[in-house]
């Protein structure tokens, strides 16, 4: 069994990828650069996951529309990423315009061509910030988009196992897959040193509180 692995070098993608490799499925993995501000830090990390998880295929896409674009806080310095907790109601400013769309349909079309059964995409609709499209509805839609939009005879599932996984299972299941954290990176603004007070860094340090794992990783605060 093939899967495409969108491996973007964070955690929630390093878990999913463990994921998938322990169902037996051979892994393909795609990692999508769109000039965020980590951006060569993340690849580095996805390269480096791809090594260790023994990769069949390693697929490095670089694209500038989002960049172009703008509208988010992850590409447009000039969008400030907030540094306190937010209204859990409202969309942060790091949310990308229709990413998962983008990166999915990318991921579809490798899929259909090497016949792979699965696509593992590490989205969390429980401990996440609050994305459009990272909701199981969302998810549900996509997987009849895959069904319409491709051959007759191609059958492709979308799975997003860790999509109902608080931070701390994320990190727990990860621990005991043996994930590599180190390798991993969720900062949204330093590629250097984690930050430490992005969303992303307090939803991960959280986790690893929680769970009563030590993050391997080292933050500036």
């Amino acid at each position: 069994m093939k899967a495409v692995i969108l491996l973007s070098g964070g955690m929630d993608s390093a878990v999913c990828c463990a994921i998938a490799q322990s169902e037996g499925f051979s892994l393909y993995a795609l990692h999508v650069r769109y000039h965020q501000r980590t951006s060569e830090k993340e690849l580095r990390c996805a390269r480096a996951l791809s090594t260790h998880y023994h990769v069949q295929d390693f697929k490095e896409l670089s694209i500038d529309f989002l960049e172009e674009i703008g509208g988010s806080g992850l590409i447009d310095s000039s969008i400030e990423l907030p540094v306190t907790e937010k209204d859990a109601q409202t969309i942060p400013p790091s949310y990308v315009p229709f990413r998962n769309s983008i990166l999915l349909s990318f991921a579809t079309a490798w899929a259909e061509v090497i016949s792979a059964e699965a696509i593992f995409y590490g989205a969390n609709s429980i401990d996440f910030s609050g994305y459009p499209d990272c909701r199981p509805r969302y998810f549900k839609i996509f997987q009849a988009l895959i069904d319409a939009g491709t051959k007759d005879d191609t059958y492709i599932r979308l799975h997003t196992p860790l999509a109902t996984m608080s931070k701390v299972e994320i990190v727990t299941r990860g621990v005991t897959l043996q994930v590599p954290f180190q390798l991993t990176w969720s900062c949204y603004t330093d590629p250097d040193m984690a930050c430490g007070v992005c969303d992303s860094c307090r939803l991960r340090l959280k986790g690893f509180k929680t769970a009563g794992v030590t993050d391997p990783i080292v933050y500036r605060s």
